[in-house]
């Protein structure tokens, strides 16, 4: 069974668990927790780790990405922290809030139609951010700009210049406006948010001016941001609290970072390994020889070419590649035999010696043209 505080704890299912297990788990517990349910205080806080776990098992590559860098790694790999302001340089940030990414499995509720109740947390944000290969081997701390809303400093978040909240005029505090519309089937009773207090059932006795009642205002802010080593493209870091302000009494929204690892020249990767080619001399091929490799890193590594290698082939070495959950992975390195094109004479001499050795015939040299007219003329 998986291990408490994880995603297969929370559904209580095993790590092997098909997809069908899941999604069974998983409606089991959603109706169980339900908000409009379950009247335990807590509900509303299970109900979003279950839809939060479900929404990256069911989904076969970020599961198998969860499982590979593990619980707290895939999750939140930084809090962060704020310094002041800061650009946007080298990242292609996106930032749109994309709401609530839980999506619950009622579709908004028991009543149908989705309805705002209550003080709304804040959008989650997505940006992506571009790394070096070498970052994502061993990990890094970077920078990045963030525009997004806070609480108005001036009013704390409350919207009202005095700190001071009313009953909402137009719902009465509900949050809920309430409509009954006649139809052939008789009435109809149709329930909206409240467009007034925005489903919250409360309004300030006066607004305050920085913000003009909304309790928000919108900053530019450098976020830290740890990497941690091994990641790849296509994953995503949670930072929590550093997506959009939410409503007065309700928590902010998350930021969501999108890792895209660029290519290297020298090195490719193929899971937890790394890969690299080296140039040998045909002697050093059939003799076999020592070579020294440059690893990502820029240190240098000997490597044993051993006798009578072939072209393309891989040799390895131990503990050179992705570092990841404290298991690093091999550096591969490509064996590429280069046929020299021009040869001194004592090379020359040499390779003519083994090619007798063999008992092959020597090609015939390629004479120029007033050579070949030179020997007619001196033969004539």
């Amino acid at each position: 069974m998986a291990a408490a505080g994880d995603y297969y704890a929370t559904l209580n299912i095993p790590r092997n668990a098909s997809e069908k297990e899941i999604k069974k788990a998983y409606r089991t517990l959603a109706r169980k927790y339900h908000p409009d349910v379950c009247k335990e205080p807590d509900a509303e806080e299970r109900f979003k780790k279950i839809n939060e776990a479900y929404s990256v098992l069911s989904d076969s590559q970020k599961r198998a990405q969860y499982d590979q860098m593990g619980h707290d790694t895939y999750t939140s790999a930084s809090r962060g922290s704020y310094a002041g302001t800061g650009g946007f340089s080298g990242f292609n940030a996106d930032f749109s809030g994309f709401g609530d990414i839980f999506d619950t499995f009622f579709g908004g509720g028991f009543g149908g139609a989705q309805q705002r109740r209550g003080p709304q947390p804040g959008a989650d944000l997505l940006m992506k951010m571009q790394i070096a290969l070498q970052d994502a081997v061993f990990g890094i701390e970077r920078d990045v700009g963030i525009m997004h809303t806070e609480a108005c400093p001036d009013c704390k978040g409350s919207g009202s210049a005095t700190g001071n909240l009313r009953a909402c005029p137009n719902c009465g505090g509900s949050g809920q406006m309430r409509q009954t519309v006649q139809s052939i089937f008789g009435q109809v009773v149709r329930m909206s948010t409240c467009s007034r207090c925005g489903g919250r059932g409360k309004v300030p006795d006066e607004e305050c001016r920085s913000c003009k009642g909304t309790g928000h205002t919108r900053v530019k802010r450098t976020v830290t941001v740890h990497i941690p080593p091994g990641i790849d493209t296509g994953m995503r870091l949670r930072m929590e609290g550093y997506g959009e302000a939410g409503d007065y009494g309700a928590p902010n929204g998350d930021l969501f970072i999108e890792v895209v690892v660029l290519p290297h020249k020298r090195f490719v990767r193929h899971g937890d390994h790394l890969e690299t080619m080296v140039d040998i001399s045909p002697a050093q091929a059939v003799l076999g020889s020592c070579v020294e490799i440059e690893t990502i890193d820029g240190r240098h590594v000997e490597l044993k070419v051993p006798a009578g290698v072939q072209p393309n082939t891989l040799l390895r070495i131990l503990g050179e590649g992705v570092r990841r959950r404290g298991k690093p992975g091999d550096l591969h390195v490509r064996v590429k035999v280069v046929i020299p094109k021009h040869l001194s004479d004592e090379e020359r001499e040499a390779y003519s010696s083994l090619l007798s050795i063999e008992g092959h015939p020597s090609a015939p040299e390629k004479k120029g043209f007033f050579q070949d007219v030179k020997e007619k003329i001196k033969f004539s």
